[in-house]
Formats: structure tokens, sequence, C-alpha cells
């Protein structure tokens, strides 16, 4: 069944395969983009939808079925970007899912962002991961939470593994990573859940 689907961070390395994925699955997709963003990356059927993730506006979900979140605030910027792209921009995002009536949000989260104290370099990212996910699974949203290993750039693999069975020093594929994203956001399959996953 067709399904209108809401994407942030769909011109990302991961969020531009997903949209590729889905449009080739016959699903709406719409990006949420920003000024200035390159959208010569998305597929031609993408619609497009002006907003900012560090201030989103009413109505940003209006029509989506589907809300994903596969945005981030790259790891070349500092603390506060974190906290309003990766926490406050998520959880915003997650309130107007909600306002909007989508029936699912789907989460690309990460590997160590069920600790509500991490520590470590990754420490602050990771806190912002965690607080985002637990709105969302607050929100009395239909949810699913992916949480990947170390991101790579390679090509699909021919399975992938998820929950407890995870090596968390393992790698995963954004090109697998958009596929269990697209699964999550079109069947259900995991909604109710946060799920590790690793390429196989």
């Amino acid at each position: 069944m067709t399904k209108t689907i809401l994407i942030a961070g769909a011109t990302g390395k991961t969020g531009r395969i997903l949209a590729r994925t889905l449009v080739d699955q016959g699903h709406s997709v719409t990006a949420l983009v920003r000024d200035g963003s390159d959208t010569s990356v998305l597929p031609e059927e993408t619609h497009l939808r002006q907003a900012d993730l560090t201030d989103l506006k009413p109505g940003a979900c209006d029509g989506a079925e589907v809300v994903i979140f596969a945005a981030g605030s790259g790891g070349s910027t500092g603390p506060e970007m974190t906290d309003k792209v990766d926490r406050d921009g998520a959880m915003r995002l997650v309130d107007l899912a909600r306002d909007a009536g989508a029936e699912r949000f789907v989460m690309l989260s990460s590997v160590g962002a069920d600790q509500s104290d991490p520590s470590g370099a990754m420490a602050h990212y990771l806190k912002a991961k965690h607080d985002a996910d637990e709105h969302l699974k607050a929100s009395g949203l239909t949810y699913a939470i992916l949480r990947p290993v170390a991101l790579t750039d390679d090509g699909r693999s021919e399975d992938v593994v998820l929950g407890d069975d995870v090596d968390t020093s393992a790698e995963a594929s954004r090109a697998d990573v958009a596929r269990v994203l697209a699964t999550a956001a079109t069947t259900g399959e995991f909604d109710g859940k946060a799920l590790l996953m690793q390429s196989a």
C-alpha cells in the first residue's frame, strides 16, 4: 500500500538512499529541506517542503502518514548544534507528527543511545539521541527506533542483523540502514521496538 512519507534529513548520505528506496517502492516522498540544501541528490519525484529543524513551524508534518527522522547535525558541529538538531529538532518533529495525526514515526538513532548517562567522546551526542528517543517513546505515536553501529558508505549487503545479536563493534552500511528504515516506515514490522542493527 502506498504511503505518504515525510523525511527529515533526506539530503544526507543515508537520507538520499532512503528517499530513492521509498520512491522506487512507489511511495509519495516529501523531503524537509533547508534553504540552500542540495536537492539535486534527491529523486526527481521527491516533493520538497521548506523547513529548518532548528526552528520548525506548525504544520511541518501535515499530510504525512509516516515521518522519518534521518537528520543529524554532523560531526563537525559543536554541542549547541547537536542539541538544536539531534535533540530539540527531533523532539519538535515528533510533536508535530503527533499533531498532524501521523500513523508512525521512525527514528534513526545510534548504538549507545540507550544509555541515559553516556560517557566518552560521543557522550553529548548520545545523550541528545537518548533524549529524543525517550521523547518519541512517550509521545503516544506508533514508533520504530533504529540504532545502527558505525556507518559506512558500502553498498547493500546480503543481510542485516537486528537486536540482541548485533556486534556493537561491527559496521552498518548506509544502504542497509536505508533499507531497514524503509521497511520500518512502510510495514510496521518493527513497531514499538528500538533495535540495534549491523550489516551481515
